[in-house]
């Protein structure tokens, strides 16, 4: 077993006491990245940061953990968009004004945000200019900012989508919100494919990292699986931005 897997079995022993089920996966951690005891608190570490309050234009994931967060970004009118699950429908849009006044929790998960938002493409997104701000839950993550997911890779696809269209780069803030029993103490050496963050946000403390590597740059295709990129409609889109395959 590799290191970051027993990092993730180590942390997903402790995290059931914390961890709120989800209604299909229940603690399932493999499948779901989860919501927590006191994630409202690192919401709010988040909302107070000046990097937060001057993006215009921002990137959350649809981890339960922040659910908060995407109800707090309705209410105040940010301009958000955030992927679907498994990327497998693309990514959705969320407009000031998208919601109605009432549905803003409903809005807030991932079911609420396919009825609410609208589909949004990766021509548009970077029609739009620069993405501000990235948020993203965890499995686990390190003191030097060592990310681990569900370990299927999605936020670092998403990343490497947004490199390669020039939307973020190493100035750009990311933030990963987790549980601080989610938090690993030890320093560890990042995986060429690695998202390493800025910040770590928990009920207990907002930590700034002391990233000692750079981030990596671009879609990797040949790590990636045929099915994968037929099963992933951005993935498609890219590759015919880039003119690696017809625009369909």
């Amino acid at each position: 077993m590799s290191k970051s897997n027993i990092i993730r079995q180590q942390i997903w022993a402790r995290l059931k006491d914390v961890a709120k089920p989800d209604t299909r996966f229940d603690k399932n951690f493999a499948e779901v990245i989860p919501d927590f005891e006191g994630s409202e608190i690192a919401t709010d570490r988040i909302v107070a940061m000046p990097a937060f309050n001057d993006a215009e234009f921002l990137f959350i994931t649809p981890d339960n953990c922040l659910v908060d967060l995407h109800r707090r970004l309705i209410e105040i009118g940010k301009l958000f968009f955030m992927s679907t699950y498994g990327i497998y429908r693309g990514f959705l849009l969320i407009e000031p004004g998208m919601v109605p006044k009432g549905a803003e929790l409903y809005a807030a998960w991932l079911d609420g945000m396919e009825h609410f938002g609208r589909p949004i493409s990766l021509e548009e997104v970077a029609r739009r200019g620069r993405i501000d701000f990235l948020v993203t839950g965890a499995s686990a993550v390190s003191v030097d900012g060592v990310r681990f997911g569900k370990g299927h890779g999605f936020f670092d696809l998403e990343w490497g989508m947004f490199t390669d269209l020039g939307l973020v780069d190493e100035k750009t803030p990311v933030v990963a919100v987790v549980h601080d029993y989610q938090v690993v103490q030890e320093k560890l050496h990042p995986s060429p494919t690695d998202i390493l963050v800025d910040y770590i946000a928990t009920p207990g403390m907002l930590h700034k990292v002391e990233r000692r590597a750079t981030r990596p740059r671009g879609v990797i295709w040949d790590l990636l699986d045929p099915r994968q990129i037929e099963q992933t409609p951005p993935l498609q889109e890219l590759r015919a931005i880039q003119g690696l395959a017809p625009a369909t």
